[in-house]
């Protein structure tokens, strides 16, 4: 009787069509079996959108004998400071993606995601193709330390000195590149001992009877390449290329050509996301004294204001999704002003950039406040996150109370001055067959500071 009525009870039993019961599997873990649902799939990974093909010649990359450049390539070229290992891993992997050519304007202005698909390491590249990659590609080694800045004196100890040649990239007759750290001043008034200039003279002559002269300047808290005239006939025509950019009149036809190639290309990490994934910001800038009378502000410039103001334009592109409410950004002056990538972040853009309290105090107020929570584009579901292992986070990066500037200057592609100095400067009137196997242009990539690459691992730890 029993046993009918436990057949009875097990008949009765019926499970639902439109909602299945979730499957189990049973998992054993130190010799305990549990039953449990099944391991999830691959999380869904960010994906960092790099510069559209520029075709061939790349700048600054050594000429070879082919005349197309594949796709894993064109990503060594772009991630020069990264190990060509790593990205080969990623497409070993298939891990890299290419935006597919039939992808519609329509879709674009709709806010959807473009359709994209595997691309092959050994896959031509076409002008104008776009690839995506995911974000740890440009994962690299956080220093647990970090280097102590030289203190304040006119002449810098033995390892000063050795700290201040590490951080020069590159070095010739003409100039000389430095990836400068941040928290450094570049040009200091007579209080100020360890500024760029005047630690540079004192320790990076090489030989020379006096130290490189500053071409051009970054804020004392932002950091990347830095470039230095190394003669005073190379630190005037470094000037000159950087107060006018893409502008060359000589009657060196390849140093024109140079010129027209020259730019930078900057990181930052901002507040928000601008409405347009990328574009062009043009706009005059001025100058205006505070209540104090002593500090200056750059200010975009009104139409009725008397004040004068100058021309400052930058392109800008979204390199990825938001995430915490910051989103990564490239941007490429194509004026030197002061500050200009700061305002035209903070006021042109609506996004001021991480640690830039001057001219983005009350939106970092507001965003410290507000809890954020970022959908996945793919799934829709939040992005939750996963916090990295043996990572101080209080070092300035996104996450601590008072983060440091994000803004970094990344890339440089400039003429090679040594190549064309003696005909610049009217001895020659070619350039000598001893230099003429030399490139026509120098380009340099330098790594992020330390609390940006934490700032950068936190991005790419977000999961689903």
């Amino acid at each position: 009787m029993v046993r009918q009525r436990v057949l009875v009870s097990f008949g009765a039993r019926q499970f639902s069509r439109i909602a299945p019961p979730h499957p189990q599997v049973i998992r054993v873990t130190k010799n305990v079996a549990k039953l449990g649902s099944p391991k999830e799939g691959p999380k869904p990974r960010q994906l960092l959108s790099l510069p559209p093909f520029p075709g061939f010649p790349l700048p600054g990359k050594k000429s070879v004998n082919t005349s197309h450049v594949t796709a894993i390539s064109w990503v060594k070229y772009y991630f020069d400071e990264i190990p060509d290992s790593v990205i080969q891993s990623h497409f070993n992997k298939s891990l890299v993606q290419i935006e597919c050519p039939s992808s519609s304007d329509s879709v674009e202005k709709e806010g959807l995601a473009k359709p994209m698909r595997k691309i092959k390491p050994s896959d031509v590249m076409e002008v104008g193709a776009r690839i995506h990659i995911p974000v740890s590609v440009a994962e690299t080694a956080i220093s647990k330390r970090f280097d102590t800045i030289p203190s304040g004196t006119l002449y810098p100890n033995a390892d000063e000195i050795e700290y201040l040649q590490r951080l020069v990239k590159y070095k010739d007759s003409a100039l000389l590149v430095l990836n400068k750290p941040p928290k450094v001043p570049v040009k200091g008034n007579m209080p100020v001992h360890n500024s760029m200039d005047a630690l540079a003279a004192a320790a990076l002559s090489y030989g020379h009877d006096e130290g490189p002269k500053l071409v051009h300047r970054l804020d004392r808290e932002s950091s990347g390449l830095l470039l230095m005239g190394r003669t005073k006939e190379s630190v005037a025509h470094l000037q000159w290329l950087f107060s006018y950019i893409n502008k060359a009149q000589s009657k060196c036809q390849a140093w024109n050509d140079a010129c027209e190639a020259t730019y930078q290309r900057y990181w930052a990490l901002v507040i928000g996301s601008p409405k347009d994934k990328e574009g062009l910001v043009c706009t005059r800038l001025s100058k205006v004294l505070l209540d104090d009378g002593k500090t200056e502000r750059v200010v975009l410039a009104q139409h009725s204001s008397l004040e004068p103001s100058q021309e400052a334009v930058t392109e800008y592109r979204v390199l990825g999704p938001t995430i915490n409410g910051c989103s990564w950004i490239e941007l490429r002056p194509l004026t030197s002003r002061k500050h200009q990538l700061r305002v035209h972040c903070a006021e042109a853009l609506g996004t001021p950039i991480v640690g830039d309290y001057k001219y983005g105090w009350f939106v970092h107020q507001r965003w410290k406040q507000m809890p954020q929570v970022d959908i996945e584009q793919s799934s829709g579901k939040p992005y939750k996150l996963r916090w990295p292992e043996g990572v101080d986070i209080q070092k300035g990066s996104v996450l601590s109370k008072v983060p440091l500037l994000h803004l970094h200057c990344r890339e440089l592609v400039l003429p090679n001055l040594a190549k064309f100095l003696n005909v610049l400067d009217g001895k020659l009137e070619n350039v000598h067959p001893a230099l003429s196997t030399r490139p026509d242009l120098l380009r340099f990539v330098a790594s992020m500071p330390s609390h940006m690459k934490i700032s950068w691992k936190l991005m790419s730890s977000y999961l689903v």
